[in-house]
């Protein structure tokens, strides 16, 4: 008998206990998941500081802690799908013309490409300012081995795609392989679908509007029944993020951080410029930032540990509607799009700050203009269709690198800091997601003043 595992897991279940006691509060959802990270982390501390990162005993509690963890984050997965769906589908549907549905898309796709390619230009200078270089870097068993499964299961699928193929791929030709998220394009070819089945249901509405009025009664009333699920889902959030911030903590091995402390700083202070180049673009579009972070904190909180653009989608809907005051239709398209278009972290940054890295190693001079152009334009271009789940970033960075003739080795060699890496990158996505959904509702002239305004967690009484 495990002893020590036992006493970890009895723990872990009396912290959930005490978490859950927040019920009888009338505290926020934000409140919530905030206790629920602080305490993920020392719990997660405490048990390293027992244990240590490579103890067999930590690992094997990790694996019990996991159930409430992945099981949330599976939760949410289970539905991305049926949420994306059922969202655009209302949407479109309560649409007057389509006119409206191109605008929502152009802008929003236009303000994801548009804060990529800055987070492009930030990661390039950081990288520069910072003087960073694959150089030097030893590739050990771990690296060679991750090398290989990337060469695998990434290279084939991913570097050698053409544009013309990458668009594509969003063309849904089975939509019931795509609801199974069969492919890294799915949620953009459920998007499609969704949207021109609701752009069928408007067209019988004129053709028969007996069986219009049915048709659209039928979708509200499957867009009601799903976002009782996800509320219902959504009130576990900080029971996951505890959970996940414990494994995050707890498995951290402080050497490998060490080793590449310069990466991990350099990345999290590109990152929290393009926080505040996100802020800066909201006070143009007449939003107030601070008052923006604080009503979407929860989202990020949940990103930051899930390291999961696709399984926020349904946090990222129901902040933006329920507390940012923008239009279900514009927070639907701009949270689909946004886990697979232009994420900022992953698709933006990460790959510039690789390319960087790589170049002297092949004798190519980072500082020339025309190099960085065509970068910042190969990483914008590249930046659509990215998937959104864990691994985004490696995607991305396998389109980048050898389109700008660069070897895709670094990827492996970051393989101890990548998780740490990845959860900044990930907030960063989602957050760039939900700044697009509320700066084309305030171009559109759509966002409800009175929900933003509001200081009532609509996310804590539901």
């Amino acid at each position: 008998m495990n002893i020590p595992l036992i006493i970890n897991v009895l723990v872990f279940i009396a912290v959930l206990f005490l978490l859950a006691q927040t019920r009888r509060t009338q505290w926020s959802l934000a409140k919530k998941v905030l206790v629920g990270l602080i305490v993920g982390v020392f719990f997660g501390l405490g048990l390293q500081l027992v244990y240590g990162a490579d103890s067999a005993i930590l690992k094997e509690s990790i694996s019990w802690f996991n159930i409430v963890g992945n099981g949330y984050v599976q939760l949410l997965q289970m539905i991305v799908m049926p949420l994306v769906f059922v969202s655009i589908l209302s949407a479109v549907a309560k649409l007057h013309n389509a006119s409206s549905l191109g605008k929502i898309s152009f802008l929003t796709i236009g303000i994801l490409l548009f804060t990529t390619m800055i987070a492009a230009i930030i990661g390039i200078a950081i990288t520069l300012l910072f003087g960073l270089t694959a150089e030097g870097l030893v590739q050990g068993a771990q690296e060679t081995a991750r090398l290989g499964a990337i060469e695998t299961n990434y290279i084939g699928k991913v570097a050698d795609l053409t544009t013309p193929q990458l668009i594509l791929s969003f063309i849904p030709k089975n939509p019931f392989a795509d609801l199974t998220g069969a492919n890294p394009t799915s949620i953009i070819s459920v998007v499609i679908f969704a949207a021109f089945l609701g752009i069928a249901s408007l067209q019988l509405l004129k053709d028969d509007e007996i069986k219009g009025r049915r048709v659209l009664t039928a979708i509200d009333t499957l867009q009601s029944w799903v976002m009782k699920l996800v509320r219902l889902v959504i009130k576990l959030t900080p029971y996951g993020v505890l959970a996940l911030m414990t494994k995050v903590v707890a498995g951290s091995n402080i050497h490998d951080l060490l080793k590449l402390g310069g990466f991990i700083i350099a990345s999290y202070i590109a990152l929290a410029l393009m926080f505040v180049v996100h802020g800066i673009l909201l006070t143009f579009s007449g939003i107030n930032p601070i008052k923006f972070f604080k009503k979407v904190l929860p989202v990020l909180t949940f990103a930051f540990t899930s390291r999961s653009s696709a399984a926020s989608i349904p946090l990222n809907v129901e902040a933006q509607t329920r507390r940012l005051g923008v239009p279900e239709t514009i927070a639907s398209f701009s949270a689909s799009f946004g886990a697979t278009i232009g994420q900022n972290g992953c698709a933006g940054i990460y790959p510039a700050m690789l390319a960087v890295m790589v170049a002297p190693t092949v004798g190519i001079n980072p500082f020339d203009p025309m190099w960085i152009a065509t970068l910042v334009a190969i990483v914008t271009i590249s930046s659509v269709g990215v998937a959104g789940v864990g691994g985004g970033a490696t995607f991305a960075a396998l389109i980048v690198l050898p389109t700008m003739g660069l070897p895709v080795t670094l990827v492996a060699l970051l393989i101890s800091v990548e998780p740490l890496i990845d959860m900044g990158r990930t907030a960063l996505n989602v957050n760039g997601s939900m700044t697009a959904g509320t700066i084309t509702s305030q171009i559109l002239k759509e966002t409800d003043k009175s929900v933003f305004e509001s200081e009532d967690d609509e996310l804590a009484h539901r």
